[in-house]
């Protein structure tokens, strides 16, 4: 199990959730590992399991709504690693509401910790993906492009990272540089939780996932960060890949 090895990779939002998942598979791979997280007490529970596999795994605890605090992050992690192979934009905060009763508070919420952190973290970590011919991984979601009820603010940013990918792809492409999506429906602490307090709704989501259950955080969703931070993905850049049992066929 080596398809990272000698890699270095940045993965935020990975205390926990679909974060984690992907750490996890990533230093499973050979992959040295900085998670960027603003849950202190998570993060060090993470590290700790990241530890086992990669010693020099790093947990920064940051908050991303900081955004002049972004390029020093990226440059605090090539610094200690000697370089970046692989970007993971993975965080991102948000609650519904309907576009009637959406505030600028919820807006700011969700493009400040989604969409600003990808394009500025993206944009810091380019010299040093440039060196590498690395990858870029960016998170999407169907709420986005079903256009989900009460999921504005989510969705808006969700579909304003899918945009700057495809731009990214096209200007970072012949640098050598990969840039793709992930959009996932996966079993996180948060898809969990709603299944408990939503049980009719859960059940009628998931019965409409061809494969009938939810991903798994590691074995599904970072296996398949894992393809496309490898060399295995070369040839494809500027896609959304769904990693969501079906659910969603883009055309």
């Amino acid at each position: 199990m080596s398809r990272l090895q000698g890699k270095t990779a940045i993965i935020t939002g990975a205390a926990g959730g679909i974060g984690k998942g992907m750490a996890m598979a990533f230093v499973k791979e050979g992959a040295k590992v900085a998670i960027i997280d603003l849950n202190e007490e998570l993060g060090n529970q993470t590290i700790k399991d990241l530890q086992e596999y990669q010693p020099e795994s790093l947990f920064i605890q940051a908050n991303l709504a900081e955004h002049d605090k972004l390029a020093s992050i990226v440059k605090e992690v090539a610094d200690k690693f000697g370089k970046i192979d692989i970007l993971v934009n993975n965080a991102h905060a948000s609650r519904m509401a309907s576009i009637a009763d959406t505030t600028q508070k919820e807006l700011d919420l969700s493009f400040n910790t989604g969409f600003y952190p990808t394009f500025y973290l993206m944009q810091a970590a380019l010299p040093y993906l440039k060196e590498t011919q690395g990858k870029i991984i960016n998170f999407a979601s169907g709420a986005g492009i079903n256009g989900d009820v009460n999921q504005g603010t989510y969705a808006a940013a969700k579909e304003a990272i899918r945009g700057i990918t495809r731009v990214a792809a096209n200007e970072f492409g012949p640098f050598g540089i990969n840039v793709n999506i992930i959009s996932p429906i996966a079993k996180s602490p948060g898809m969990l939780q709603w299944a408990e307090e939503q049980p009719e709704y859960y059940q009628n989501m998931l019965a409409k996932i061809p494969l009938r259950r939810l991903g798994e955080l590691e074995s599904d969703i970072g296996r398949t960060a894992v393809f496309l931070a490898s060399e295995d993905s070369d040839y494809i850049t500027g896609q959304t890949i769904m990693v969501d049992g079906g659910s969603i066929k883009l055309r």
